[in-house]
């Protein structure tokens, strides 16, 4: 066993079961009752009991948060060769679905929020209707969980009249001024994958207080089988729908959701108080209208003293886990065809934020010794 394997292992963000076992008594419960199947009671529960928590009319639960954003493409009419606008600074998933509609992505690059920039928005959009074009949709994420523009993007969009999709994949919990976001949007986009503030293992939801795209999402996330007695189908569908085991752990890990809310916000904090003073390091931006879920506490530097790897390589070396920030669509290979629009005359906003951006262990299982730990060892690189 080398000694690396020997220290204990301190994650970025991993799953956190409740100590009171109500995943458990969810899943035994659907054992008990032999619904194991893509539907079931926990299922049509936790799709009524989310909808509630974040404020919406309807939510249907999906397997994943890619398939929920692919089924809110579709829902806002996205097809083969259509535009849509999407921010540049995301995970991939933010971008695949728009290729699996045969859609054409354009990136947005961000500002100081880190997320959509409403400026470079607006300038997208005056760039397509000079060539006579419009997007199909706008795609906006609250990275980190961090709330973007709203106002000033619902504002644009409004004015051009194209619909909006909130990737808040990451932002449960996360409130702009003092609304959940996913809400503002036409639809909304959550995910459960192990490592968000909660999890279902696998598993997404989209939300609208539209109920008749969400019945529509519904019947496309099951195979699109028409409601007759054989199996028809008039429509293209997919094998979209929530196990109902894992909408069982997303009700158990629901009725914790404020607990972790607040253990991430304490991580952020600890982080902010031990390392703020160190020169040339800044916490990721809070703004005024927000109040983050603070899903991954992230850094940004500004000095050529200590670079984003020499921190990972360094934490690395004693067994805790980092990662750099999303390396933005822009920058990836299989989208470097695509347009990107950005104010900046050299470079982007996007690209400085990955350059020099990094996201440190948040872990909601973490002591006051881990962090102090992680707090130590980055401490050690300024001398």
């Amino acid at each position: 066993m080398t000694t690396n394997e020997q220290k204990k292992r301190i994650y970025l963000s991993s799953p956190h079961m409740s100590a009171e076992g109500y995943e458990k008594a969810f899943i035994e419960e659907a054992f008990a009752t032999n619904w194991i199947a893509p539907l079931g009671p926990n299922v049509d529960s936790f799709e009524r009991e989310l909808a509630e928590r974040v404020g919406v009319k309807a939510a249907v639960a999906l397997s994943s948060g890619t398939a929920a954003i692919h089924l809110a493409l579709k829902a806002v009419g996205v097809g083969q060769g259509d535009i849509v606008f999407c921010q540049d600074l995301t995970f991939s998933a933010t971008a695949n679905p728009i290729r699996y509609q045969g859609a054409i992505p354009v990136f947005i690059d961000s500002d100081h929020t880190w997320n959509m920039c409403p400026k470079t928005l607006k300038k997208a959009f005056e760039k397509y209707e000079a060539m006579g074009q419009k997007p199909k949709a706008v795609i906006v994420v609250h990275l980190y969980g961090l709330s973007a523009d709203l106002d000033a993007i619902m504002e644009i969009c409004r004015e051009y009249d194209v619909p909006l999709i909130e990737d808040a994949a990451e932002s449960l919990g996360s409130l702009y001024k003092g609304k959940q976001t996913g809400t503002f949007g036409d639809l909304g986009v959550f995910s459960f994958n192990g490592n968000k503030i909660i999890t279902t293992s696998g598993g997404g939801m989209l939300v609208s207080n539209d109920e008749e795209k969400i019945k529509k999402a519904r019947y496309w996330a099951t195979q699109a089988r028409e409601p007759v007695r054989y199996y028809e189908h008039k429509d293209l569908g997919f094998n979209y729908r929530m196990s109902n085991i894992c909408a069982g752990i997303g009700r158990g890990q629901l009725r914790v959701l404020d607990e972790r809310i607040a253990k991430k916000k304490y991580i952020f904090d600890y982080y902010k108080e031990h390392l703020s003073d160190l020169e040339g390091l800044e916490m990721m931006p809070i703004q005024d209208y927000d109040d983050p879920n603070c899903w991954l506490s992230c850094i940004i530097l500004s000095t050529d003293r200590v670079k984003p790897t020499d921190i990972i390589e360094a934490l690395e070396a004693e067994n805790i886990e980092s990662r750099p920030i999303w390396k933005p669509m822009h920058l990836q290979p299989y989208y470097q065809n695509c347009d990107f629009i950005t104010l900046q005359e050299q470079g982007s906003v996007s690209e400085d934020i990955f350059n020099r951006g990094l996201c440190l262990p948040s872990d909601t299982k973490m002591t006051d010794e881990d962090l102090a730990k992680v707090t130590m060892v980055i401490r050690g690189l300024w001398g």
